[in-house]
């Protein structure tokens, strides 16, 4: 399969020309558990890089967008912003070398945390400590200048919540092929409650504990933030929503599935209202409207493993977890649902 996703040949040639550090033999590898872009280890000799693609397949539109990964990556590495992020190393746009657009960064060296803790980081003021980098890190993205990194033709910050709502309507009728009766009811009352936009900034789209990369020893250290193809500017209680909705409180266990795996339901992680707190605090917005920012959230997160879930079913995508989808859309809208009626305790 990873001889179908990278030609090695058609890599190595572009790494002579477009990147000569990286030229000579390598082994490419698929790594990750991500569900959107693909990634892959490429090694040489004595150097490492990550590669980046979206899958195979028909894709929506703008989805899987590792243009603007690398964009975003590279105005906040360069201009030395508060969010670590790994070193970007070079783009291409050219689909025919590989078969899609992907860009290289630097390898980071550390543990992704998902379904389970390493031993190194289980102690319980480790589980607090990631916990509180990770939301500080998203107050320090929030608070990125996005005109002095360059990144002032990113998006449109105006109308972001409207926009929102019209594309991931488009990409569910492209998605649909069942009923999901909660996907319909938590799109029509997110479409008659949009809250006002007040501000905007820099979205990272995807952001959550999986999201990041933390040193692999104690104490817990967040050394970069990855995974941005869905960034954009725009609402910055869109990144707050979708955090807390991914976040498992203790009694929130069952939830855990594709796309909602986690441990943060585990002695040691602060609750969601423990972070909405902290991020009220830090950041002094209002976020008396989460409940709303949330359910958005667990909406389009169901809608896009739905879309997933359809090209599993076609034969066009291989995630080994997409089976389960069958059981875990639905479970995702039921989430959103919940989060709609005010239920996760925010």
């Amino acid at each position: 399969m990873t001889d179908e996703l990278v030609d090695p040949s058609a890599l190595a040639k572009f790494l002579a020309s477009e990147a000569p550090d990286y030229a000579g033999d390598f082994t490419v590898e698929r790594i990750g558990e991500g569900q959107s872009c693909l990634t892959f280890l490429v090694t040489g000799d004595g150097w490492r890089v990550v590669l980046r693609r979206p899958p195979r397949g028909d894709l929506p539109p703008s989805a899987f967008d590792v243009t603007r990964e690398y964009r975003v990556m590279r105005a906040l590495y360069d201009h030395g912003a508060p969010v670590p992020v790994p070193g970007p190393i070079v783009l291409c746009e050219d689909k025919d070398v590989i078969g899609a657009p992907f860009y290289l960064m630097e390898s980071v060296d550390g543990v992704v945390v998902r379904d389970t803790l390493p031993d190194a980081l289980s102690s319980l003021d480790d589980r607090a400590r990631m916990s509180y980098q990770l939301l500080d890190t998203l107050v320090d993205l929030h608070a990125v200048d996005y005109a002095a990194v360059d990144l002032a033709s990113f998006g449109k910050p105006a109308g972001y919540l409207e926009r929102q709502l019209r594309r991931m309507n488009q990409l569910w009728e492209l998605a649909r092929f069942r009923e999901q009766p909660d996907i319909d009811g938590v799109g029509e009352w997110l479409a008659a409650n949009v809250p006002e936009q007040t501000e905007a900034s820099i979205v990272h789209g995807d952001y959550k504990l999986d999201n990041v990369i933390l040193a692999p020893t104690s104490p817990a250290t967040l050394v970069a933030v990855v995974d941005w193809e869905m960034s954009t500017l725009g609402d910055p209680l869109a990144d707050v929503g979708w955090l807390l909705y991914f976040w498992l409180d203790p009694g929130d266990e069952l939830f855990r599935g594709p796309g909602a795996g986690g441990v943060t339901y585990l002695e040691g992680f602060p609750h969601r209202a423990d972070l909405l707190r902290r991020y009220a605090e830090r950041s002094g917005r209002d976020v008396r409207a989460i409940d709303w920012y949330a359910a958005m959230a667990g909406w389009k997160i169901a809608i896009i493993m739905e879309g997933s879930y359809r090209r599993f079913l076609g034969g066009v995508t291989d995630h080994p977890t997409f089976a389960r989808l069958e059981e875990g859309v639905p479970a995702l809208a039921r989430r959103a649902a919940m989060a709609m009626r005010g239920e996760l305790r925010l």
